[in-house]
């Protein structure tokens, strides 16, 4: 493939970035730092997308994402601007990486240490060390050729696969199969097997349908490490926001993008009224300014008389792909039918529970796992036969554990996720029923009783998803990496239809997940820069 297009090669150019989400912000970052002048547009009041923060009661949760997986991965994005994570915050490795409570009343924890792993993995099955060792081996092998040469790399059309290096690279790949296959190729005991899988909720997938080359996940959670930012997520989208700032970036919140007009060299974007939003700059020039496509300074023109219209020679998207088609552009623009999203399979939407209780919870770790011991019927209530699960596996955060800033002294800060099917029905009863149900299940199988210690108590679940990212059908993540789903399978970075349009985000590639939507703005930088 050929090398890496010159992003330098943006400079001068006005770009419009709609959505301030790890991808918006990425990509923001790349095309500043090479000369464009850049304005982000972010429909809500804060920036990070999903990785909102939710503050209550002195209490400050990350609504989002809670894992900081694939350090490598951030020290290479803040390395290419010469800077490095530690200018913005903090990491501490977690000890242990997560506790697992089974429903048969089972428990381990996962820990930095290997050996321990491995003597772990033999207390269940003979043999099941070596195979670990076997298996990780085979997932650093896939991790380091996958990141570097599929990863990093945007292959969108299939030619760019018929080349004798692609060829080279993909070697002992494995590209076909499904990961419950693979797995079962190294371990019989059903709880090994889900401990190499459970991964895949943050690919959005199941062992069933996630391809096998996603065993790279492995080799990220027993041999890179599981951390936290101190401050949280929250945190990190505070530093990329401060070196987007040092870069030139300008943001405006509270910014609702109702249209895209126009084409490359003279777009125009619409934004609801919003009030007393903090409106920041236009694109390309002085506040409330905006630029012609001959680089002519002109003023911001009223859309409908209460809200903005933003002049830009480029636009990219980070708001969600199926919403930016639908919504944003006409008919005659669109890439894709109604028929086209309704066919796709999302990743899980999520029931959250937001919790400020009394006193320790000395049960549970910072990252805490409850399973059953057969969870294929909670798998099949979100892809099969959409259902809210009646046996739930779900996750619980508990980052007081590590961090005394986010919960008042004598208190503990956690919240539960369980994931669900996208779409599903979501009303008030739903949800006071369900947050029984958790909270009952918890109690039950971690011997952590919340019910009567509850001080904040939020929810977050398939309608907000909707109407605060604006996500298709609510999914918590969007598309899920199917094998008809995954590499150039997925929406491209470059609209085909309207020139001069780009997408950012988990919807494009190489798809779901922090690390991945950093990327995510390398290569959206990238094709742009190849397009001009």
């Amino acid at each position: 493939m050929d090398a890496a297009p010159d992003i330098d090669a943006v400079a001068g150019e006005s770009v419009v970035v709609i959505g301030g989400g790890f991808g918006g912000l990425s990509t923001a970052c790349y095309l500043a730092d090479a000369g464009a002048d850049v304005t982000l547009l972010e429909k809500n009041e804060q920036l990070g997308g999903r990785a909102s923060r939710l503050e209550t009661g002195g209490f400050r949760f990350d609504m989002g994402p809670s894992w900081y997986l694939m350090p490598d991965v951030f020290e290479r994005f803040f390395g290419h601007f010469g800077r490095s994570p530690e200018e913005f915050y903090t990491l501490s490795q977690l000890d242990p990486h997560y506790r697992v409570f089974w429903k048969d009343g089972d428990r381990v924890d996962v820990v930095p240490d290997l050996e321990r792993n491995k003597e772990l993995f033999e207390s269940y099955e003979p043999g099941a060390a070596d195979a670990l060792d076997a298996y990780l081996e085979k997932s650093e092998y896939t991790y380091d050729v996958g990141m570097e040469h599929f990863v990093y790399e945007d292959r969108p059309r299939l030619r760019d696969y018929v080349d004798p290096d692609v060829l080279r690279y993909s070697w002992g790949l494995s590209l076909l199969g499904k990961m419950q296959g693979h797995v079962e190729d190294y371990f019989e005991h059903p709880k090994l097997q889900q401990l190499m899988q459970y991964t895949l909720v943050f690919l959005g997938g199941s062992p069933t349908n996630t391809p096998a080359l996603y065993n790279l996940m492995s080799h990220v959670d027993f041999n890179m490490g599981v951390y936290y930012p101190d401050g949280g997520v929250g945190a990190v989208v505070d530093g990329i926001v401060e070196l987007a700032t040092d870069l030139g970036v300008e943001f405006v919140t509270d910014a609702e993008v109702t249209a895209i007009e126009g084409r490359r060299g003279a777009f125009a974007v619409d934004v609801a009224g919003n009030g007393d939003a903090d409106r920041g700059h236009a694109a390309g020039g002085d506040a409330n300014e905006g630029r012609t496509a001959d680089g002519d300074a002109r003023e911001v023109s009223a859309n409908g008389g209460d809200g903005d219209r933003y002049l830009a020679d480029l636009v990219v998207s980070n708001a969600d792909y199926a919403h930016t088609e639908r919504e944003l552009l006409p008919p005659e623009k669109r890439q894709y039918t109604d028929a086209y999203w309704e066919s796709r399979t999302y990743a899980p939407s999520a029931f959250l529970l937001y919790l400020g209780v009394e006193g320790d919870v000395e049960e549970l770790a910072h990252h805490t796992l409850v399973l059953p011991t057969a969870w294929d019927r909670h798998f099949e209530q979100i892809f099969d036969d959409p259902a809210w699960p009646d046996d739930p596996a779900y996750y619980l955060c508990v980052p007081s554990k590590t961090d005394d800033t986010v919960a008042p002294e004598g208190h503990s800060n956690l919240f539960a996720l369980v994931p669900i099917a996208p779409g599903l029905t979501d009303t008030p009863a739903l949800r006071d029923r369900y947050r029984d149900v958790v909270l009952d299940d918890i109690a039950a199988n971690t011997g952590t009783d919340l019910r009567d210690r509850i001080v904040v108590e939020e929810t977050f679940c398939v309608d907000d998803f909707a109407d605060r990212y604006n996500s298709y059908q609510g999914s918590a993540l969007g598309l899920a990496h199917t094998l008809r789903q995954t590499s150039l399978f997925r929406p491209p970075h470059a609209s085909g239809t309207v020139d001069g349009l780009y997408f950012t985000g988990a919807t494009t590639t190489p798809g779901i997940g922090v690390p991945m939507c950093l990327i995510s703005g390398q290569l959206t930088a990238e094709r742009v820069a190849d397009t001009l």
